[in-house]
């Protein structure tokens, strides 16, 4: 679910937080890569008529299919990604769980009136609403990406807790993800749309934590209760209060605590786990940035043909990337060319991104307290973005 309704308070409060980008933008940059996310697309994305795409014996392949070419293409643009996969969820968390739960128990009964009408489209439909990343999806993708050369991390628990750590911990620069809770988190950047299939040639948009926070006025740990106010995975939203009152009430006030103790007529869910829910993302289990190591290496080659092709039936399928109608054949040849672009990247990884070589600039907070303070700093302008859609956020 992320969290309700802050897509909509960054475009209204804090449009310059955001940019639109080309993926070239990011060349030689690390980036953590939520792969649960990324899994959930590709099941609903890559399908046949029938539904997922599968091996002969009736295995589902799709998840591998958009992690293999979605991994290279990202790797030829000269980004090099760390996929996070989720851990165990937390106990706040099982509410939200049941919630999806039952969603695709009614999609399946709505999937069985459809196929007995004949309604196609809705059948289409229904099917993707029933998608769930399981664990054997996570296991194919981690021994996929072993091959590749690509790492990964096994988080403790939640993936974007642990893709934030990696920020914060200068381990890469951005958290790839759809969810906008990695912002609730600490991801100083947060990229939306990397993963989405060329195709739909949707601009990566990049949004700027230390910019938002400045546009709003509040501090880490106030966005955060902002946020549980809005409703989060953890719990509830409170009734009547949406991203500008949300927002009013915390510039206003300071804290959820003050809050409630000043509006008693807020009609607050009984037994609200705020506090649980703040703790949860301000110190969230991860491993730390500073154990960890990231390493890119050559991919297997026979390896990936015998994993793809032979265990997984990738002989010659034909797939159709759903809304576009695009039909590409796979096999042997394809995989082996995958492996020629992904060597061809390795040779070339040694180039650098130019700003890596000078002293990181001050955020906008700490540069404002600086001209406050008679200090100066010099540095390029930030220019105000004009957005040209409206920022919208789709629910996990």
């Amino acid at each position: 679910m992320g969290i309700q309704g802050l897509m909509k308070l960054i475009g209204d409060y804090s449009p310059s937080s955001v940019k639109d980008n080309g993926i070239k933008t990011y060349f030689g940059r690390k980036v953590a890569v939520d792969a649960s996310m990324c899994l959930y697309q590709f099941l609903i994305a890559v399908r046949t008529s029938d539904g997922v795409l599968t091996s002969s014996d009736g295995e589902e392949t799709s998840h591998l299919v958009g992690m293999f070419y979605r991994t290279i293409r990202m790797v030829e643009n000269g980004i090099k990604p760390v996929y996070v996969f989720d851990g165990k969820p937390p106990d706040m968390k099982s509410g939200e769980l049941v919630k999806r739960s039952e969603k695709r128990a009614e999609a399946q009964k709505n999937l069985a009136e459809a196929q007995e009408k004949g309604d196609f489209e809705n059948v289409e439909r229904f099917q993707k609403r029933m998608v769930k990343v399981t664990p054997k999806h996570s296991e194919d993708c981690q021994r996929l990406l072993t091959l590749m050369g690509i790492p990964y991390i096994k988080a403790p628990c939640e993936a974007e807790a642990q893709c934030a750590e990696l920020v914060k911990g200068g381990k890469v620069f951005a958290t790839a993800t759809e969810d906008m809770d990695a912002l609730t988190f600490g991801s100083s950047i947060l990229l939306r749309h990397l993963t989405a299939s060329e195709q739909k040639k949707l601009p990566i948009r990049e949004i700027t934590l230390d910019h938002l926070l400045t546009d709003i006025g509040l501090t880490q740990s106030q966005f955060v209760d902002l946020c549980i106010l809005l409703g989060c995975d953890y719990c509830d939203s409170v009734k009547g209060v949406g991203p500008a009152k949300g927002l009013s009430l915390i510039r206003q006030y300071g804290s959820i605590e003050k809050i409630m103790s000043n509006n008693p007529k807020l009609n607050f869910p009984e037994n609200w786990p705020y506090e649980e829910a703040r703790q949860l993302f301000m110190s969230p289990e991860v491993v730390k940035a500073d154990s960890v190591e990231l390493k890119w290496s050559k991919p297997d080659e026979a390896g990936l043909v015998q994993f793809m092709v032979e265990d997984k039936g990738f002989r010659c399928v034909i797939i159709n990337f759903s809304l576009n109608e695009i039909i590409c054949a796979y096999s042997e040849d394809r995989i082996r060319n995958g492996v020629r672009k992904l060597e061809k990247c390795k040779e070339g990884a040694t180039q650098g991104r130019l700003d890596s070589f000078f002293t990181k600039l001050p955020s906008p907070a700490t540069a404002s307290k600086r001209k406050a303070t008679g200090e100066h700093g010099h540095g390029p302008m930030r220019k105000k973005s004009k957005l040209s859609t409206p920022l919208l956020h789709k629910k996990k």
